[in-house]
This record gives C-alpha cells, structure tokens and sequence, in this order.
C-alpha cells in the first residue's frame, strides 16, 4: 500500500476569522510504507481526531521546532484549526511556548472553560466541531484577548515571514519597527507564538523552500526567502529538516520512528 494522505481546505466561519489562520481537513489511509512527515511548524492547533475504530478526541498540537518521521500511522482523520498569533493564551489559558513539541489532550488543560470544551467536542462530528466551536469562541476570545498586544505580535509575525516580492526582515529591525525590544519582542513570541523571532523566521522560510522546490532553482528560492546564498539555505534546511533539500525531495529521508504517545497535562 502507499502512503496517502488527502487534505482540504475548508472555510473560517466568518466569527472565527479574527483568531483562526485556517482550518483544515486531513486523511490518512491505510499503513503506509512511506515514512508520515511532520514539518516543523508555527501554529498551535486545535485538532478534532477521529481514530481507526472510530474513537476521536480533541487535542491540542503545540509549535514544531524540527521535522519528525514517523512510522505505523493508520487511518485517521482530522479537522484541524490553526490558531492566529495571541489566540492561544486567550483560548487555552497557558502561554504557546508551553505547548512546543507536544500533543496535548485538550480535557488536561487547567483552564475549566477548556475541558468544557473538550468535553462537548470530543464525540462530535467535524461539522458539529466546527459548528459548536463558532458558537463558544468568539465571546471567550473577545473578552479574553488583549488587542494591543496581539496586534504587536502578529506585526512582528508578517514582519518575519516571506512575502511575495518581500524577503522577510531581520529581528532587529522588526523590534525597532514595533518600538519595542528584542527581550520584549522574544516574550512577545513565546507568549503569542511560541517559538522566538529567529526561529518562527527560519521555519517560515524552509516552509516556502519546501512550497516551491519542485518548482524554482535553489539559488533563485534563496535569495527570494532571504538567505544570504544556497549554502545559508541548505544548511537551515539540514538543520530544521534532518537532510539537505537535494536529499529530501529525492526521497531520502531520516529514519523513521514510531507514532508516540499523546503526553498527558
């Protein structure tokens, strides 16, 4: 059997918009023999998980700050939301960076609201998920969101991303763009992201390396993403992904590990 995997772009209910970055469907078929990618991420999500005999659950995926390889993942299917910069803290009543490299259960979280929530999404169909959370998060998030700070934070989030036609600026001068410090910048994105502004800055641009590099020579996508040469490139990628870009899209890939376990609280 092959590895397949489907996925789908599904619409942000309007109520949503201002906290979710997008929401997403995705499928896992049966045993693959190809090794499942998970690529170092920016987003916390929100995840409603249907499992092979049916059993689902909702869990909380924090920031990624290295790809894994995983091996034995069976069918599943998810709905997945991306939470904007500054809706984690608001939403799920602990910091980002507390979330980073974990799959957490979201009935473990400490805040009562959350396990509230977990409680009515857990049996849920997706399209009843996605129906009950436009119900429940817009008063939470309005009345629990600090507007100034996270309109700094998502400035400093499109400041450090590439852009078309725009390579991403430099830590520094995002901070003196914002009028802040770069300690203050750095808690602003452990808070609000989880991860600092370097490495949301190196992980958004091998994200776009990966987006094009069937597509574009690698000298042209380095000096389009902000490296100073294809060697800058490589070696971020080596670094982020455990192989140089030439190897990964051939193929060759780390070894594979088991699925772990969902870490508990």
């Amino acid at each position: 059997m092959t590895n397949i995997v489907s996925r789908e772009v599904l619409p942000t209910p309007e109520v949503l918009r201002p906290w979710i970055a997008g929401i997403g469907s995705v499928w896992v078929g049966d045993v693959p023999t190809q090794p499942f990618v998970h690529l170092p991420e920016t987003a916390t999500k929100v995840v409603v998980r249907t499992g092979e005999h049916g059993m689902r659950g909702a869990l909380v995926v924090g920031p990624r700050a290295r790809a894994s390889y995983h091996r034995g993942k069976r069918r599943a299917s998810c709905l997945e939301l991306r939470l904007a910069p500054g809706t984690v803290r608001p939403l799920l009543g602990v910091p980002a960076v507390d979330l980073v490299g974990r799959a957490v259960r979201l009935e473990d979280l400490p805040d009562p609201f959350v396990r509230r929530l977990a409680a009515a999404l857990g049996p849920s169909e997706p399209e009843e998920a996605l129906d009950r959370l436009a119900e429940v998060l817009p008063e939470r998030l309005a009345a629990a969101t600090d507007p100034a700070r996270t309109e700094l934070v998502r400035a400093g989030v499109a400041a450090l991303s590439v852009r078309a036609g725009r390579v991403p600026a430099q830590v520094g001068e995002v901070a003196r763009e914002l009028a802040v410090s770069e300690r203050q910048l750095r808690k602003l994105f452990a808070e609000g992201v989880g991860l600092s502004p370097k490495h949301y800055a190196r992980i958004d641009r091998v994200r776009t390396v990966l987006d094009h590099a069937m597509t574009r020579p690698w000298a042209e996508l380095a000096a389009a993403t902000g490296y100073y040469d294809q060697s800058h490139l490589t070696t971020d990628f080596r670094t982020l992904m455990g192989v140089p870009p030439r190897s990964y899209v051939a193929g060759r890939l780390p070894l594979a590990t088991p699925c772990q376990a969902i870490r508990r609280g």
